[in-house]
């Protein structure tokens, strides 16, 4: 009977957080949970990933983010090789396999994977912050789901078309207020995209960032690798 009262409890408190949260008011608490000290706008450090993928492979990237320096750089080893992606303010530096550099600016035409690197790593190392960023639009209604057996408050968010045409979900634990998975839709059609597991976390800077992150197709749950966060 005391497990059963407990249990009616907790489905209560689930169901009232969820009706009585606004939008602004969950992304506050995630980011409260994420970064307490308001540290990402300065955001200055580096850390390492590791790519695991089923074939076996790995790729061992380090990262580095300076945001009051317009500053990435992005050095990755795999299979014996290495190369890099930099941008320093509006100037542009990689190479490639072949120890090749380049050197231009992040308005030419060749800069372009480069800065493809610098937006990918500093947006999902940035959430849930980079969620406030300019050209990004949250649905005010906060939804109730339950993923893989576990339940949830969504978020559900699209952007400008200039910042990207994908449909994202966010899904934070109920309690917590911590970010534990991401998905994203081409459109409106849910078979599209992927959906992305966080596990552990691991503090950067004095943000709690996800340790372990693994991709999976939404069409058929299709496991395509796990970046990790790892210690140097």
């Amino acid at each position: 009977m005391k497990t059963t009262f407990t249990l009616i409890l907790v489905l209560i408190s689930f169901t009232v957080v969820g009706q009585n949260l606004t939008a602004t008011q969950l992304l506050e608490k995630t980011i409260t949970y994420h970064d307490p000290q308001g540290n990402w706008e300065t955001f200055a450090s580096d850390f390492v990933v590791m790519l695991e993928t089923p074939e076996g492979k790995e790729r061992k990237s380090t990262i580095t983010i300076n945001l009051p320096e317009q500053y990435f750089n992005v050095s990755t080893q795999q299979d014996g090789k290495t190369s890099f992606r930099e941008i320093r303010a509006t100037d542009c530096r990689f190479s490639n396999e072949d120890t090749t550099t380049t050197e231009t600016t992040i308005s030419d035409e060749a800069c372009k994977r480069t800065v493809m690197f610098k937006n990918y790593y500093t947006y999902l190392y940035g959430l849930p912050m980079k969620l406030k960023d300019p050209g990004t639009h949250i649905d005010p209604t906060v939804t109730k789901t339950t993923f893989k057996g576990r339940e949830y408050l969504v978020l559900r968010v699209t952007y400008d078309e200039a910042v990207g045409s994908d449909i994202w979900q966010f899904y934070f634990n109920p309690t917590t207020y911590a970010m534990e998975i991401y998905q994203f839709f081409k459109g409106t059609d849910e078979k599209t995209g992927e959906y992305i597991l966080l596990t552990d976390e691991m503090e950067v800077a004095g943000i709690k960032m996800p340790k372990d992150r693994a991709w999976y197709y939404n069409k058929d749950d299709g496991y395509l690798g796990t970046d990790k966060l790892v210690q140097e």
